[in-house]
């Protein structure tokens, strides 16, 4: 992807929208879990999720709750399976739109796992991930793609990113999200970005 050197007014336009990796149109909710990425290692990959708790359920505060290690593992029998773990996102994107941020893009957050893509493992060290409030195979709703385009655009312009995958592409076989649920092609044609940026056969030429 061919990146062009930025004029003064649009430098001055992109530091207005970022400070320290904070979003400025995203919710500030701080996580601990988190790190610093390696030494000269910039994120050039978006990762995207769906999460819902319990699964399938909506509208709650679970998941703000579990980033930061907040969540009553008595409240549901589907916590129990969870209890203990200690997770973030950099971003997540409620069903109205509303859109949450978790960890500043420049540090690393712990979304991805266990992980390869582009031959590189270990995929929290060089991206920045998105969870989707949705449950695998389920629709999501236009206002989240809406946020999702925004958000990404916005990203596009602070980091040198070169993919947007799925946490299925990243954690084959171990992960499923976002599913078949989501619109690949949506998200390509609001973008206007080639096919090579997204993983094969999600989108057409």
């Amino acid at each position: 992807m061919a990146i062009r050197s930025m004029s003064q007014s649009e430098l001055t336009a992109e530091l207005a929208l970022w400070r320290d990796g904070w979003y400025r149109f995203a919710g500030q909710r701080d996580s601990p879990n988190y790190g610093r990425r390696p030494i000269n290692v910039k994120p050039d990959l978006i990762v995207l999720h769906c999460i819902s708790l319990p699964p399938g359920q909506y509208g709650g505060d679970e998941v703000q709750r579990l980033f930061a290690n907040q969540l009553d593992w008595s409240l549901h029998p589907f916590f129990r399976r969870i209890e203990g773990m200690k997770v973030s996102s950099h971003f997540y994107i409620r069903r109205h739109g509303e859109l949450l941020q978790f960890v500043s893009a420049d540090d690393r957050a712990w979304h991805a796992g266990v992980s390869c893509y582009r031959g590189r493992s270990n995929c929290n060290d060089d991206s920045i991930g998105i969870e989707l409030e949705g449950a695998e195979g389920d629709p999501f709703e236009d206002s989240q793609y809406e946020s999702l385009a925004g958000l990404c655009a916005a990203l596009l312009q602070r980091y040198p990113i070169t993919d947007i995958a799925g946490h299925e592409h990243v954690a084959p076989g171990r992960k499923t999200d976002p599913g078949r649920g989501f619109d690949w092609p949506r998200l390509q044609r609001t973008l206007g970005l080639p096919r090579q940026c997204f993983p094969v056969g999600t989108v057409e030429a």
